[in-house]
């Protein structure tokens, strides 16, 4: 059976994404060119922007509501690390010629199955033709109470380091995605790839460190990198204790088979688990919040003070204490 050309742009709007902007009375049924919302008394507007691109965050071949709620889940896994909570987003859709409706049409139940488990309502955006890569870019809006959003830069030296989930999850997804994770249970290997095209944003953690937690960031670059990055903005170093980095049952069976699938555990992006700092004392809170979440959250290790010029800012320690050499810290943009 032929599949069904795209309608034109105000159509398919109209048809698959209006009804998205449904409850949200700023959004005009996405019949105008702008969105108004209003942040509730006491609050400040959360911002957050992040895009996906077919053969670098998805493959091409991946079904499109999953694509879609990735989408999604990437820019509320960024405000929960914030500790905001998610309100309306904005899409941008950029499609390539070969796009099929029934492309769309799934991509936006994907939508709605997310938005009704989020909360979260579609308040506007852009749809265009490509003749590139298949793109979708979303822009998401939360509120926090004022002054109290976490930033990377607020960690001490002597805080703990923590992370909820586990780590590693989607890389070593990705790994198996292209064939090349060897010998592993079939049903591990799915779930690990699960963990790569559909994560699971801590929404229900996040908005409760506002007050336990110093510094936080979301896992998208890898646990390394967006340590690092807290590092960086903090002035200060860290040590991690590798055997205290939180694993899955799969990526330890995927570890234990091949032991340089460790350091594409610890460095590859898109876990979309919350990395924070606390002071030690926080320790018992952020243990009551693990069990009323149940999410885990381990602590892996400690911030210092500033590195020397000859030091790392991030260094792994094995069992015996002794720093391990990785070959990169984690995924950047133009440098692979």
């Amino acid at each position: 059976m032929a599949k069904s050309r795209l309608p034109g742009e105000f159509e398919l709007i109209a048809r698959y994404f209006a009804p998205l902007s449904e409850g949200f009375e700023g959004a005009y049924g996405l019949r105008d060119d702008v969105a108004v919302m209003t942040p509730g008394s006491g609050k400040q507007v959360v911002a957050k922007t992040d895009a996906i691109v077919a053969g670098v965050h998805f493959l091409p071949d991946d079904p499109a509501g999953l694509v879609a709620q990735k989408a999604l889940r990437v820019n509320l896994s960024d405000l929960a690390a914030k500790g905001a909570v998610p309100l309306c987003y904005m899409l941008d859709l950029i499609l390539p010629s070969e796009t099929t409706e029934e492309w769309v049409a799934a991509f936006a139940a994907g939508l709605a199955r997310d938005q009704e488990t989020f909360g979260v309502h579609l308040i506007g955006g852009d749809t265009n033709a490509t003749p590139g890569a298949l793109t979708v870019a979303i822009a998401l809006l939360g509120e926090i109470d004022h002054n109290q959003t976490l930033r990377r830069g607020g960690a001490r030296p002597g805080d703990v380091i923590f992370v909820t989930g586990t780590v590693g999850d989607a890389a070593l997804g990705l790994v198996a995605l292209l064939g090349e994770l060897g010998e592993i249970d079939p049903a591990k290997a799915d779930w690990l790839i699960g963990r790569y095209r559909l994560p699971v944003p801590r929404v229900g953690v996040g908005p409760q460190l506002t007050n336990l937690a110093t510094a936080s960031i979301d896992i998208s670059d890898g646990l390394i990198a967006d340590l690092g990055h807290v590092c960086e903005v903090s002035g200060l170093s860290a040590d991690v204790e590798v055997a205290r980095v939180p694993f899955s049952a799969a990526a330890r069976t995927a570890i234990n088979t091949d032991r340089a699938l460790l350091e594409a555990a610890l460095t590859g992006g898109d876990d979309y688990e919350i990395l924070f700092t606390a002071p030690e004392e926080e320790t018992d809170g952020i243990e009551q919040l693990s069990r009323r979440s149940s999410v885990p959250i381990t602590a892996i290790g400690r911030m210092r003070k500033a590195p020397t010029e000859t030091q790392e800012r991030v260094i792994l320690r094995d069992s015996s204490g002794q720093p391990m050499k990785i070959l990169r810290d984690g995924w950047q943009h133009f440098q692979g």
